[in-house]
């Protein structure tokens, strides 16, 4: 019954990961002139989709489902990543953060585990957690690759571009991801 569990949660995850990659969030902003408006966040919903995954199924279904999704996205069976997939993904400096899916969904699920794990700011504390480690992964990726010379920019330029310009967004959707889960975690059936 675990292993069936862990399927479905797994395969619910990776729809998410694919679903999340299409969609941009924005947020609504009022404007005295032009009324209501929507103001793009500047990334795509993989990451919430993710962490989402890892908080209410557990590490085992989303590392699985991260695996499926990097994957697919190397393989070049599905172009799921931003900028496309296949092997010459590798090279892009943005793949030390995708990358950090699998720590970021192993961490995040192993804390959603504990027992203590309902109130809203302890899940918003792990999903804030699990951008830490993507951060993390992605930046070091960015060194990495830097002092090989890989990339023609700067490495502030890139911490900039891939980094510290998503991180604000991100930030905010670990609201919306926090907040999601709180409310489905009580509907499931399922122990963690």
């Amino acid at each position: 019954m675990r292993a069936l569990l862990n399927w479905s949660g797994a395969l619910a995850g990776l729809l998410l990961l694919i679903t999340g990659g299409l969609l941009e969030p924005a947020w609504l902003q009022w404007d005295n002139s032009t009324g209501l408006q929507s103001v793009n966040l500047g990334v795509t919903a993989q990451l919430p989709a993710l962490l989402l995954t890892a908080l209410l199924c557990g590490p085992r279904p989303a590392l699985m489902a991260a695996i499926a999704y990097l994957t697919l996205g190397l393989s070049g069976v599905l172009m799921v990543f931003h900028s496309g997939g296949g092997l010459s993904y590798l090279q892009l400096p943005a793949f030390g953060y995708i990358a950090g899916f699998l720590p970021a969904a192993w961490l995040c699920g192993r804390l959603a585990q504990r027992e203590d794990v309902d109130q809203l700011e302890t899940l918003m504390a792990i999903a804030l957690l699990g951008v830490l480690t993507v951060q993390l992964c992605g930046g070091l990726n960015l060194l990495v690759g830097h002092w090989a010379g890989r990339w023609a920019e700067t490495l502030p330029q890139l911490l900039l571009s891939y980094g510290l310009l998503p991180l604000g967004g991100q930030i905010l959707l670990c609201t919306v991801v926090a907040l999601l889960s709180r409310l489905l975690r009580p509907l499931l059936t399922v122990n963690h």
